[in-house]
């Protein structure tokens, strides 16, 4: 039987916007060619590529879906629901009703340019979290039994990195722009008085909110410590054991793999008090509520270092291996479904 044969799209070019979706593509391909799958990048310029299915980091447009299917190519999508997910129940009703009512009443070519429709013409969908697979269904109309989930996976090395007696610094690994919160990490740290080691690029050396944090970091030595990103993993996952604790207190996550590669290390986690954190790691981490009173944070903040050393371990996530594994079985049961 001939080896199945997996073509990997993603819609934003990682030149453009480092970060977490960078990594879970690279090591998602990876993980699969170990495995004995055939996967390679979905060549827009090659009209003679084959495969059997496309899986598509992102929203494909549903047009595509169709094009797709009819040569016969099975498509597997995984878009990151990072806004919908950290939105409260109420605000995804009124998006639930607007969306419905814009579906109904709206013009097609208008309403076909958000590619809602492509929830229902996947023939399979790849949700991070079971908060995630719930959205699909709920928002988009997508069908349960089409939507598995899959986690992100953590690299050996994270694994493998041996214990070590734990020093001073809460550790934040992220990138250096609004939605992260990273700034406003620093200035809690600064009025609780607890270390901070921020690792970490910003998008633009030149945006102001990471001129800010830069400012804010050199004033201020003894609570945080920046000297750019970690690009070494063997590094980072040393420092992941060797931190007090690792903080990520973000206004909108899907599926953070730098918690999860804290995780590994067995590294004490403060997060938002987001679906995606309470549905991955339940009780196995600490919780902050979302807040823009820098007085409330600082306060979760020194709780939380106070308490880190006799905190027991997060749950350990999957491996890159288990995540290819289960991803074998999803493009299974897409290529076994009928038409």
């Amino acid at each position: 039987m001939p080896r199945m044969k997996i073509l990997v799209h993603c819609g934003l070019p990682f030149a453009l916007a480092h970060g977490g979706q960078a990594i879970q593509i690279q090591q998602t391909m990876a993980a699969l060619a170990a495995q004995g799958v055939v996967v390679e990048p979905l060549r827009w310029w090659d009209e003679t590529q084959t495969g059997d299915v496309i899986h598509y980091f992102g929203r494909m447009p549903a047009t595509q879906i169709r094009f797709a299917q009819q040569k016969n190519i099975k498509v597997v999508m995984a878009e990151l629901l990072t806004a919908q997910g950290s939105r409260s129940s109420g605000q995804l009703r009124r998006q639930r009703l607007i969306t419905r009512a814009l579906a109904r009443l709206a013009p097609r070519p208008f309403t076909d340019a958000f590619n809602w429709d492509s929830y229902r013409r996947a023939d399979g969908l790849v949700a991070l979290t079971t908060w995630e697979k719930h959205l699909m269904a709920y928002m988009f109309g997508a069908d349960p039994e089409r939507i598995s989930v899959v986690p992100n996976g953590v690299e050996s090395v994270f694994f493998q990195s041996p214990p070590v007696t734990r020093g001073p610094w809460l550790v934040c690994t992220a990138t250096l722009t609004e939605r992260k919160r990273v700034l406003e990490l620093a200035e809690a740290a600064i009025v609780a008085q607890t270390p901070v080691w921020i690792l970490g690029k910003a998008y633009a050396d030149s945006d102001v909110y990471a001129q800010n944090f830069f400012q804010l970091a050199k004033e201020n030595p003894a609570y945080i410590r920046y000297e750019g990103g970690i690009n070494d993993r063997q590094k980072l996952a040393e420092i992941y054991r060797a931190a007090r604790g690792f903080v990520l207190l973000s206004t909108m996550e899907s599926l953070s793999l730098s918690a999860l590669e804290a995780a590994a290390c067995e590294c004490p986690l403060l997060l938002s008090d987001l679906p995606w954190a309470r549905s991955t790691f339940a009780r196995g981490a600490v919780f902050c509520p979302v807040s823009e009173a820098v007085a409330s944070t600082a306060a979760s903040l020194q709780k939380f270092y106070e308490a880190a050393p006799q905190l027991p371990p997060p749950p350990k996530p999957a491996t890159w291996a288990e995540v290819a594994g289960q991803l074998k079985a999803v493009y299974e049961k897409a290529l076994a479904a009928r038409d």
